[in-house]
């Protein structure tokens, strides 16, 4: 009967030892689970992230990076509303101050590249668009970023520093938006970045105009607080920030923080 007892003891004891070893190991190791990481980023930042986005996957094994590339102001009043956010990049330090200002970042935000603003016309430039005054035109289809998005603060300072008013036919939410309506021959110029006019290649003309240097946009990043996975957002960061990031942001025609 002891014989028994010790054979189903034994057995018992070899059955939880598998269980533990072929289920519970496996769900404790973190690198077993897929993970996704959300980014949060400015619209003109998403050929340059979905790029590093790719590179971040293939050095984290199982990790998926998921993109919301939207106007910043957007995106801040988004991750305000509970969106779940890992990393947020703004074109601004306005709309990151947004973010700040309501306690929502992990860590202090980082300054990580520039953009400026470009006058973007369709092929052909049929307009005969020459440089900002000539956005004033009475019969001008312009395209412009609403103020509160950071292509739309920066259209205005360069409105005052040239002591011009323009009088666009619509603002729009991204500079992705004003870009669009450009190609598709809806506007006869819009007021993007230098870094969209480089990714429209032939489909649309850039027209440089000196106003630009008073508005130079300033990116920040930051993790944000409550994040589901801290330690590869501040990776991603690291990324950005890095000099591999780096490398890939001059390529689009980003500048130096």
């Amino acid at each position: 009967m002891r014989t028994l007892l010790r054979s189903a003891a034994a057995a018992a004891a070899i059955a939880l030892t598998a269980t533990a070893c072929g289920s519970g190991g496996a769900a404790e190791d973190p690198a077993a689970a897929p993970v996704t990481l959300h980014v949060f980023a400015a619209a003109s930042l998403q050929e340059p992230f979905e790029e590093l986005g790719e590179q971040f996957e293939s050095e984290h094994e199982g990790v998926t990076v998921e993109y919301s590339f939207a106007g910043s102001s957007t995106l801040v009043e988004q991750i305000q509303q509970g969106a779940p956010a890992d990393v947020f990049a703004s074109a601004d330090t306005k709309n990151m101050d947004k973010l700040t200002d309501a306690g929502l970042e992990a860590a202090d935000p980082v300054d990580f590249t520039t953009n400026t603003l470009r006058i973007a016309v369709p092929a052909g430039n049929p307009a005969g668009v020459t440089d900002l005054a000539s956005l004033t035109a009475e019969d001008l289809n312009l395209v412009v970023c609403a103020p509160e998005v950071p292509c739309g603060a920066a259209t205005e300072t360069v409105e005052e520093a040239a002591g011009l008013e323009l009088a666009p036919v619509s603002e729009e939410q991204s500079v992705t938006d004003v870009l669009n309506k450009v190609t598709s021959g809806e506007a006869d110029a819009g007021l993007v970045y230098v870094t969209d006019v480089e990714k429209a290649g032939d489909a649309v003309e850039g027209i440089d105009f000196p106003e630009a240097q008073e508005a130079v946009n300033t990116y920040p990043i930051t993790t944000v607080d409550g994040s589901a996975s801290p330690e590869l957002g501040q990776e991603f960061v690291d990324l950005v920030t890095g000099e591999e990031g780096q490398e890939v942001l001059a390529g689009y025609g980003f500048g130096g923080a």
